[in-house]
């Protein structure tokens, strides 16, 4: 299957029409013509069979039928610092999307390499990998936060840092994560958290937890988070 993106799209839409770019991309590229269906999700759950009536440069297709994805037992935010090179950070982006992963924040650490975020980049990098994996619903990406902004805003939920200091209360994630439930994990940037970092996150009641043995990159550790959590939540 192939799956086009129209955010615009709501559920009682009785036609779609496609903006200039995917109108020329359907007709010229994948030549299709009247009366060939396309599938079409914008992003929220639902997936609609449509119709095309029109083609040329504005396509233009009637909804044939709706139905919705089931929403994940569990909600997974994911706070990850930007990485030096943007391809690595968009590597966690495109992976996390086919995994499982709901909500994604950049943070800017005390460590941070990257302070400077382009968000325009990552929207495309997670609209394609959500047509690829053939998921409808897209992560929202919020704007970047420091860290300390971050810890003052966000105080809901099962609440996890993972860092690479000694710490006899730091268990495994896996052994940490309470299934179907709402989780926020924060991963530092390469150099990891500092210890002022740790020690404010501690005094908020952050659960400090541990990936296991190995020393991760960045983008890493946060693929590996991602599909702990998808683990941990399968029936």
């Amino acid at each position: 299957m192939q799956l086009f993106y129209h955010p615009e799209l709501e559920e009682n839409d009785t036609q779609v029409i496609f903006p200039k770019d995917e109108s020329k991309h359907i007709a010229k590229v994948l030549r299709k013509k009247e009366g060939d269906v396309l599938e079409v999700t914008n992003g929220k759950g639902f997936l609609f069979s449509v119709e095309l009536i029109q083609t040329g440069n504005q396509a233009l297709a009637k909804v044939l039928k709706v139905k919705t994805e089931e929403s994940a037992p569990y909600y997974l935010h994911m706070a990850v610092a930007p990485t030096k090179m943007n391809d690595r950070f968009e590597w966690f982006l495109e992976k996390a999307t086919e995994i499982g992963v709901h909500e994604i924040t950049p943070i800017i650490c005390d460590h941070s390499e990257r302070k400077v975020v382009k968000l325009n980049r990552f929207e495309r990098v997670l609209q394609s990998a959500m047509k690829q994996s053939l998921h409808f619903r897209i992560p929202k990406l919020n704007e970047p936060q420091s860290f300390s902004e971050f810890l003052a805003t966000h105080a809901e939920g099962d609440r996890f840092i993972a860092h690479c200091e000694d710490d006899k209360q730091r268990f495994l994630l896996k052994n940490s994560i309470k299934p179907k439930s709402k989780s926020i994990m924060l991963i530092g940037p390469e150099g990891d958290f500092s210890s002022e970092e740790i020690q404010k996150a501690l005094e908020q009641n952050w659960q400090p937890v541990s990936l296991g043995d190995s020393r991760l990159r960045t983008e890493t550790a946060a693929i590996v988070a991602c599909h702990t959590f998808a683990l941990a939540n399968q029936e």
